[in-house]
């Protein structure tokens, strides 16, 4: 029997229609998919349109028919690399309202990407998804890319513009495929 790759699914957590940050997402969703190591799925949250929070959506049979394939995304998903853009000083409502929507994803390894088109690259929101996360009962990558000019660094279609950035995110993968692969999938609940 072939045993299934971990999944890392990797979120943008911009709604706007123009969003600079989900640049950034897809650039590393490309990348991690051609490494090959991992499956790996994009969750973008313009593709959906999650009310305000009513309710925790408890498993995939249990969540209603128009965020199903939402629920097959999150929960089949080992590992989580959240990317945003930063909104006065923190990350998107719209990504506080997706992880409320579900249960905790205790002992799964999380990546924080932030991402601006100003020089602090989304620090501040860096800081605030620490928080967040470790309130998941997260284990967070010790290494967050935070990406100012982001407009400047990657285009529409997720490809890298500038080259001095290469090592930035390689780095980033390698210290959160290094903590994936200690924690694994053994402490996924």
């Amino acid at each position: 029997m072939l045993k299934s790759l971990p999944r890392i699914l990797v979120i943008t957590g911009s709604p706007r229609k123009e969003s600079n940050s989900a640049r950034i997402a897809l650039h590393l969703y490309n990348r991690i998919k051609q490494d090959g190591e991992y499956e790996v799925d994009l969750l973008d949250v313009r593709e959906y349109h999650l009310p305000q929070f009513e309710s925790v959506f408890k498993t995939v049979n249990t969540t209603p028919e128009a965020y199903k394939s939402l629920a097959e995304k999150f929960f089949a998903a080992d590992a989580y690399i959240i990317v945003t853009p930063e909104y006065n000083g923190s990350y998107t409502s719209t990504l506080q309202n997706l992880f409320d929507h579900f249960p905790r994803q205790q002992r799964k390894v999380y990546g924080v990407v932030t991402a601006t088109n100003g020089s602090l690259g989304g620090m501040r929101a860096s800081q605030q998804l620490l928080l967040f996360i470790i309130a998941l009962f997260g284990i967070v990558s010790p290494y967050m890319l935070v990406t100012p000019y982001v407009d400047k660094k990657f285009d529409a279609q997720g490809v890298l513009l500038d080259e001095t950035f290469q090592a930035k995110i390689d780095f980033f993968l390698d210290q959160f495929n290094w903590l994936f692969r200690k924690i694994g999938t053994a402490n996924t609940p």
